[in-house]
Parts: C-alpha cells; structure tokens; sequence
C-alpha cells in the first residue's frame, strides 16, 4: 500500500504540523504507543531537495508484532485528521514514512530485499497476491483509527469457521500456567475443575509441560508428544473426562511450529527448516518445515488426532521463538519465510474443517502474533505473558489497540496471600479484556473466591460494552512501565448507549484529588454494579469520579443510564 500526498502542499515543510504514532513491542511491554513529531525522526528536507530522508522500520522473522506491531498512522495536527494502515501478515514486512513539501506519505508491505531478505521471481504469466493492507482515515486522533482498524478484525468474518457463534457469549477461560508453573497433574487440573464447577467459566486450559520430558523441563521437551504417564496415569482422555463432567470444556497448551532440543524430533533435520543447508536453531528450539507433508501427517497424527480422542473444546498455540529472516527452499530466504507462513495458514484451515467447534487461542510468548491474518483463524489471543506484574493493567489497556477486547484474554493470577486491595486490582485488570483466571484458585477463603464471583458476574453485566463497543482511555501516559506512577481509566459503553463499563487503576504516586472521566450523553448515569474496596467510583451529572485510596489499587462499575432496568 501507499497513502502519498497527505496534507497540503507547503514550501515549509509544515513545520510541527504531522505526529507519527506506532505501536512499540516487547516480551510483556506490548502496543505501547508512541507518538513523535515528524521532525523528531529526522524527516525534515535538507538545504537541497536532491537527498531524500526515509524512516524505515519493521520486522524481520516469524514474531510480526516483536519490535513494532505492524500498523501505523499519521496524524494532521492541524486538519484534525489521522490517515493509519495495519498490514495483516503473520511474516516480515516493513513501512516507511517520507515527506516533501509538506506532503507525507507512509507505505508498507512485505520486507524487501534489502530489509527483509524477500526475492520473489515470476515467469511470463504467473502472478502474485500480497498480503492485505488496511487503511483507514478519521477525524480524530490515533486511537480512533486504532478502533476502526480492529473493528475490521470483526468486520472481515475474522472468525469465519462453524463454531465462531461461541464467542459472543464472553465466556470467561481458567488456566492452570500460573499454578502449576510447567508441571500440571491429573488431581491438579481436576482441583482446579471442582473450584471452577458452577461458576461462569467455560474453559480450563492444561498448559506447558504435560509431555514427557528426559530434561524435566518444559520448555525444551516439546515436539514428541507423548503423554507423561506420571502426571497423567490414566492419560490426558481420563483429566480432560473429568473436566467435563464438572461443567468445563477442557483445554491444551501445545507449540506446534517448534521442537525443543530434548525430543526425538529435534533430530529429524530432513523435515525441519534449514538456511544454508543448516537447521535453523534459535536456542533451545528448531523448526518444522510445513510445506513438507510428513511434518503436516506427523502432527495431525501427534497432536491433532490426541485433540479428538481427548474430545478437547480448546487449544492454545504458542509460540516461543522467531526462525529469523528466512529459509531454503525458495528464490530468496525470504521467499521461504512466505512460503512456509502460508502453509502454516494452511494447516490450521486444515484443523478447522476437522475440528469446527475447538476454540482456539493465539499465544507467541504472550502478544508477539496480535496481527490481523493468524487472529482470523484463532478465537482469542493472549494479551502478554505479563502474568502479575503492576504493569498489567497498561499493558492490558494498550491491546485495545490490536485486538478486539472480548478476544483478548487477560491474566488474573490470584493467590491466597492477597489482600483485598491486591485482589480487586488483579480482577479489574482482568475486565480490560477476557479474564483468564490462574494461579492459587483452590487456596482461595470464602470471601476471596466471593470477590472473584463479583468480578465475573460484573463482567457478564458488561458484555454489551464489548459488543463492538467503543473505549477511551484517560489519564497520564505511563512512562516507566516496571514503576508506573499515575492513573489510568478505560470507558468502555455499549453500542447501543445502555450502558457502560469503567475500569480505574491507581500506579504509585497516584494523585491525592479524585480523578474524573466524563460520560457520554445524555445520561444521567447510575452505578449497576461495582467491584471496589475502599473506595467506590461515584457519579456527579454526566462524570465519574474515583478517588484512590492508596497506591496500586482499582474499582471497577457497570453504569446504566436512569430509567434503563438493572440488568
């Protein structure tokens, strides 16, 4: 694509006129957005317009969303109007910006030869259809286009198979990953089962480390898998059997496209991907070559028919390492890279026909694969492996930016040491998208599952404002994500004007007045439900006001207008 000409022609540059946003990416510091003036990249035409400056950026490798997640707007400060494309590629890609004469243009695409190492040759007659661009413009601000981009998520048919109709029903996900940390048991998982058993959960997931493993570790086992009998000693059919008959659809973590160094499979070079007649070996872990149908037949065989035998309703597909620029096999390394995305986009077309109704969620070590292409054939995708830490709830905020929030699951790691306070700041984290409860679920007292209740019952309330609602975040920008200080508030309101949810954080340092978030009209407004400790948000006209009570606290309320029956 290539939006060129934006803004009108000027013999100054337009000086301090366009804001670039994009959205930064890292191992559980996802989507942070940035915005810096077009000078700041250093875009500004020299005394002589023969040189020509470019900001090039991108991805290289198999993490689309490892750096920077691919999309991008520009912002006319002036107009008030923001031009923004997303690229829906699972691969390398890249953009570039350049601006003369006060005209900006930003394009992007596929990474090129010199950036992304991608040669592609057609002979006389052949042809070749890129990936998609999205491309978008609003009188607004970024996260207007923000919104519109992932409401095309929706739009698209981006969860076209049979069993897509589940997802409206919000169901929330239980996960064993943060309470058994690698090694979950049969009485584990059914533990788990018998605390979740009546409540609004749908899904327990049996994460990492259910294989066999001669190293004892997870994370290097993977790629056999065959059932560790000492964990599972009537097998995974006999856990996920108990699962169900406890009300739960039951779940399983696995990394396809990997193999870890301590399986048998990690010596199976014919049928793993190579570059310069190498296998490609990223630490611990190599890859599988999908255009290879033996790999395809060995993983139906392995994964896919345990899948059905197990009758399982859920799979988590991880993804913990990038093979790099490319392969063999092809015209350029690049070329290879393509080739084998698209037959992964196979393969799990292939699993959707044979499973039509498995749920399944898209994990690369937490966000690193939030792109439009693997979202549309995946239910849910992980928000971050950022389990408990206080950044959560920014980080949780920033994904609205990529991803729908009724398909972005949220950790809510609880544990039985928790204070009230500790507590409802986990849970209302876990309403900034899909709560995914894990952690020390069967320790819990009375009061503290209670609390767990009240928070999914409030978020069951809330399902209209994640219906295609709209969201707006308030308070200052985080800047110290590790220590963040401050406040954040996300408003969320139903499409229909009925009703909206308001989620609070305080950081450290939170301010010692209220913080105030105005409501939509034309109201007037009345708390429905709240999930708060000491302090509980109040309405005053058409604003909401919370004051924090300490640091590193939270509220949350479901809001309907006056005169809407309670739901």
């Amino acid at each position: 694509f290539c939006l060129a000409g934006i803004g009108p022609p000027s013999r100054d540059d337009a000086p301090g006129r366009f804001l670039v946003h994009r959205l930064r990416s890292g191992w559980s510091s996802e989507a942070r957005l940035v915005c810096e003036p077009f000078e700041d990249l250093h875009l500004e035409r020299a005394w002589s317009e023969h040189a020509v400056n470019v900001e090039r950026f991108g991805q290289v490798g198999s993490m689309p969303v490892r750096g920077f997640a691919p999309c991008a707007g520009i912002e006319d400060t002036v107009a008030e109007v923001t031009w923004a494309a997303q690229l829906a590629w699972a691969g390398s890609w890249q953009m570039e910006l350049f601006g003369r004469g006060g005209r900006v243009s930003l394009s992007g695409g596929l990474a090129d030869s010199d950036f992304g190492h991608w040669r592609k040759t057609l002979a006389p007659g052949e042809s070749f259809t890129t990936p998609r661009a999205w491309l978008t413009v609003v009188r607004g601000d970024f996260d207007a286009c923000a919104q519109r981009l992932v409401g095309m998520q929706e739009l698209e048919g981006a969860v076209p198979h049979a069993g897509s109709g589940r997802l409206q029903d919000l169901a929330p996900v239980a996960n064993e990953w943060c309470t058994t940390w690698g090694r979950p048991r049969h009485d584990e998982v059914v533990a788990m089962a018998d605390r979740l058993a009546g409540s609004d959960v749908k899904y327990l997931v049996i994460d990492a480390g259910w294989y066999e493993s001669a190293s004892g570790r997870w994370i290097d086992a993977h790629g056999d898998w065959v059932v560790d009998r000492g964990a599972f000693p009537d097998g995974l059919a006999a856990t996920a059997k108990a699962v169900r008959e406890r009300g739960l659809a039951p779940g399983l973590w696995v990394e396809l496209e990997t193999c870890g160094s301590a399986s048998s499979a990690f010596s199976l070079t014919d049928h793993l991907l190579q570059r310069d007649g190498v296998p490609i070996t990223a630490g611990a872990r190599r890859f599988w070559d999908f255009r290879d149908p033996f790999v395809t037949d060995y993983l139906s065989e392995r994964v896919v028919r345990l899948l059905e035998e197990c009758e399982m309703g859920y799979l988590k597909i991880d993804y913990n390492e990038t093979l790099g620029a490319g392969c063999d096999g092809a015209e350029s390394a690049g070329e290879g890279l393509r080739r084998q995305v698209q037959a992964v986009y196979g393969f799990l077309n292939g699993l959707r026909r044979r499973m039509p109704e498995l749920v399944i969620e898209n994990c690369a070590s937490g966000g690193h694969r939030l792109e439009p292409s693997l979202m549309a054939l995946c239910d849910l995708g992980s928000f971050s492996d950022a389990f408990e830490c206080p950044e959560l709830p920014v980080i949780a905020a920033n994904v609205n930016r990529l991803l729908p929030a009724r398909r972005s699951l949220v950790w809510v790691v609880l544990h039985r040491s928790d204070s009230e306070a500790e507590q409802v700041y986990k849970l209302s984290s876990g309403l900034l998208g899909r709560p995914c409860l894990s952690g020390e679920l069967t320790e819990l007292d009375d009061g503290q599952w209670g609390r767990v209740g009240d928070a999914l019952e409030l978020y069951k309330k809330a399902a209209p404002a994640f219906e295609n609602g709209r969201w707006r975040r308030s308070g200052p920008r985080v800047e110290r994500y590790s220590a963040p200080t401050g406040w954040q508030a996300v408003l969320r309101t139903a499409q229909d004007g009925q009703g909206a949810l308001a989620v609070f954080h305080a950081f450290g340092q939170p301010p010692s007045q209220p913080v105030r978030v105005d409501l939509p009209g034309p109201g007037p407004w009345t708390v429905d439900f709240a999930l708060a400790g000491d302090s509980q948000p109040k309405v005053d006209g058409q604003t909401l006001s919370w004051e924090a009570p300490a640091p590193f606290t939270a509220a949350a309320v479901w809001l309907r207008p006056a005169g809407v029956p309670a739901s």
